[in-house]
């Protein structure tokens, strides 16, 4: 083969191969979503017992994810949330403080497969300085004492332990959620009251596990609803993932 032929046979391979890395590169798939990053809003119902550490993984969720906004958290006691939600309330995630009220949103098809993430057990809280000298839940028969109504799961946890107890008390008053009774301790309007573990971190609170309290464990779980987004099952996952666990760890909450 003489010079020229050469040159014009080397000119069509590099020709057809600068083609076909050129039609090779043209069919390629655009980047998806979760590629270039989450964007949109995630609404959150969450128990009132989730709130301080649910507040610290929402804000370390944006971090990682900066496109997307967890608007401000809804907290109350998880059988007002499940009905909030049944009534047509929207939500991208629920996190309930028992198993039992979650079945009862799943029962209703409005989500499915929740997971559990975290754990958690009763304590009694009393004022500062226990000034009423509580020290076991028999003492609880004759004091002021508030817990939460029996249909939230702080509730259905504190009948089923004074119940494995013995112990009868006629509460002073039955909130609607665990904050609402701690509240009440703290600021001296009853003598004690049943709460979990986690909610007496941090608080000008005293509080002591009773005996049994390990035999009523109530386990967390979360779910993104029907017809959530994708960064609404993101949340969940950070939940699940390493730093969500290390947050709940951080407050106290035991490993699913």
């Amino acid at each position: 083969m003489n010079h020229r032929l050469l040159v014009a046979a080397t000119a069509s391979v590099i020709g057809l191969l600068l083609g076909g890395c050129s039609a090779a590169s043209s069919a390629e798939p655009a980047p998806s979503a979760a590629e270039k990053g989450l964007t949109g809003q995630v609404t959150v119902f969450a128990a009132a017992s989730l709130s301080p550490v649910f507040d610290e993984i929402a804000a370390a969720f944006t971090d990682e994810h900066p496109a997307v906004e967890v608007a401000p958290i809804v907290y109350d006691g998880s059988s007002v949330l499940v009905t909030q939600l049944t009534e047509g309330a929207h939500a991208d995630v629920l996190a309930t403080a028992d198993e039992r009220t979650m079945q009862s949103l799943v029962d209703t098809g409005l989500a499915e497969d929740p997971e559990p993430f975290a754990t958690n057990t009763l304590v009694i809280a009393t004022p500062a300085g226990n000034p009423a000298g509580i020290t076991s839940l028999a003492d609880l028969a004759g004091a002021t004492t508030v817990l939460c109504a029996p249909e939230v799961p702080c509730g259905a946890a504190s009948q089923e332990l004074l119940d494995r107890a013995g112990v009868s008390v006629s509460p002073a008053s039955l909130e609607q959620n665990v904050s609402a009774v701690l509240q009440k301790v703290a600021a001296g309007e009853a003598d004690a009251g049943l709460v979990y573990a986690t909610d007496v971190v941090g608080e000008d609170v005293e509080g002591f596990t009773p005996d049994g309290s390990d035999e009523v464990v109530n386990r967390y779980p979360i779910v993104a609803l029907d017809g959530t987004t994708d960064a609404g099952r993101a949340f969940v996952e950070f939940v699940h993932g390493p730093i969500g666990r290390r947050l709940l760890a951080d407050h106290a909450f035991g490993a699913p």
